[in-house]
């Protein structure tokens, strides 16, 4: 599996929003298997430190996530970009395990200081449209930075 080791090509590291309670709002301790893809380093060191007595968690590039065929109960994306995310939100609900949850991270809509211009930024509203297809349904929202939300997915 294409394992991402810390800084290759994944989106530029950002300061997380008060890191214990961010891990504890993203369940990030509660999956027994944990992938994150494109994940900036600062959350995947999150994620490692939370996760005692459980298997370490699994990062890949978005681009490598077809290479991952494992399913997995809980996932995190990181993705702002809109152009080329439709193949990697599918790609990702399709490792989700039955009674899974998925997390994506997207860019705010009216923020200055990230590294995608606001017309080109994936929102919401496009990944709740990707993920009705695969039945998962958003229920919750949590800040993870200055710039970033996360939305999470689950099947009802």
């Amino acid at each position: 599996m294409g394992v991402r080791q810390g800084g290759l090509t994944g989106p530029v590291d950002v300061p997380l929003r008060n890191p214990a309670e961010l891990a504890r709002r993203l369940e990030l301790a509660a999956p027994e298997r944990l992938l994150l893809v494109d994940a900036p380093d600062s959350l995947l060191a999150l994620a490692q430190s939370v996760r005692e007595g459980r298997s370490a968690p699994e990062a890949v590039e978005g681009d490598a996530i077809r290479s991952v065929k494992e399913t997995f109960d809980g996932i995190l994306l990181w993705r702002e970009e809109r152009p080329g995310s439709q193949a990697i939100l599918h790609a990702a609900a399709r490792r989700l395990a039955p009674g899974g949850v998925l997390w994506v991270v997207v860019a705010l809509r009216k923020v200055t200081g990230v590294r995608t211009p606001a017309i080109h930024r994936l929102d919401r509203e496009d990944v709740v449209k990707a993920f009705a297809k695969e039945g998962l349904l958003p229920d919750r929202e949590v800040r993870v930075s200055a710039w970033h939300a996360a939305h999470r997915f689950a099947r009802p």
